[in-house]
């Protein structure tokens, strides 16, 4: 079967020198390393915004460029759309004019969707007709999404999107993100130096160090690889994910969260019962318990089974399943002591505040 994208990449600059092949899928596809490994460069290439020293980059079988076929298609004529790390936007020119300026650029037979439904997606629809130097942060790149996305993009190329926002705009546009990817089917390049944005986003990871491939191939597999563990701050692992709000209790200053088929108790939150949020949990707060754990001062002791383990950089993940697949963090003595294996039945304590829940996806005026 004829991959997606096919990159075979030579380029070099100074004493740096990006060198790696892989075959990406329709999909989310993660470029993942430290700063200085050549994931720019790689994604600059892709788009056409810097030519390979040699090599080739075919998008479904069509050269995009071919140092031996002497291909360097144009970054228009490639058809991607773009989003920057700083969103990139025009300054002179509202939201509206922003998303309208790609989609009147874009042919009418090669447009797939229309802005409103781009605009109604990303939950932009009153930010119109401000000037774009009044928004947030968040705001701003999910305007840069939409003003990619209204041209109709073969393929949407993200260089750390999140990177400047803090977590509350980071969990809020990583939904995004996913609704982006299962209801316009657009696939991605998304680049990061973040475990928890790759591990809650993308299906596939392409793990570079010092321009070289480290790892490729699915993301669980990538991030258990002994040589990614070289590179991987696993110490900042959190899981991110999309809940439900169940109910809200201003007496107790608590809510309610839906996560798959279990409901836990989290901190308080503005969003409305039905509403669906974005909540992190540290993979580090999870505590196991073989049994019924006696009574504590945690709120939440929820059953589970293990699903994976993977022992990586003097670290041991437990990949559980409560409905929604999620990880925690132990130490080798511990998964030693318990006899921790896959197929294990569990229970995972999580105190309420250790949980984090961040803005209503139906209300993005809450996380700005």
């Amino acid at each position: 079967m004829e991959s997606f994208l096919h990159l075979r990449v030579n380029k070099s600059y100074g004493d740096f020198s990006l060198d790696c092949e892989a075959e990406f899928d329709g999909g989310v596809t993660a470029v993942f390393g430290p700063s200085g490994s050549g994931k720019t460069t790689l994604l600059d290439c892709i788009a056409g915004m810097a030519s390979p020293d040699s090599g080739e980059i075919r998008l479904q079988g069509s050269p995009l460029y071919s140092s031996g076929e002497r291909v360097d298609l144009a970054p228009e004529k490639r058809r991607f759309g773009y989003v920057f790390q700083h969103g990139a936007l025009f300054p002179h020119m509202t939201v509206l004019e922003n998303v309208m300026y790609g989609y009147v650029l874009t042919p009418e037979g090669e447009r797939r969707f229309e802005p409103d439904e781009v605009v109604n997606l990303l939950g932009i629809s009153h930010l119109m007709d401000r000037g774009v130097k009044n928004l947030s942060g968040g705001e701003r790149q999910r305007v840069a999404l939409a003003r990619a996305l209204a041209s109709s993009p073969r393929m949407l190329l993200l260089d750390e999107p999140l990177a400047s926002l803090d977590a509350a705009h980071r969990a809020s546009i990583l939904t995004y993100l996913r609704h982006v990817s299962e209801q316009l089917e657009t696939p991605m390049v998304y680049v990061s130096h973040s475990l928890s944005e790759v591990m809650a986003l993308a299906t596939n990871t392409l793990a570079l160090s010092q321009g070289k491939r480290v790892a490729f191939g699915p993301t669980g597999e990538v991030m258990a690889h002994p040589d990614v563990a070289q590179i991987a701050d696993y110490s900042t692992l959190e899981n991110i994910l999309e809940a439900e709000i169940v109910s809200t209790d201003a007496s107790t200053g608590t809510s309610m969260l839906r996560l798959g088929e279990t409901v836990l108790v989290g901190p308080p939150t503005s969003a409305v019962p039905g509403k669906q949020v974005t909540m992190s949990i540290r993979a580090g707060d999870i505590i196991l318990s073989l049994g019924v754990p006696p009574k504590t001062s945690a709120r939440n002791a929820a059953p589970s089974v293990i699903r994976e383990i993977r022992e990586v950089g003097g670290r041991v993940l437990i990949y559980l399943d409560i409905g929604e697949q999620f990880i925690a963090e132990v130490t080798p003595a511990s998964a030693h002591e318990l006899g921790l294996a896959v197929g294990s039945d569990v229970h995972v304590v999580i105190k309420s505040n250790s949980i984090l829940v961040f803005g209503s996806e139906a209300d993005p005026g809450a996380v700005g």
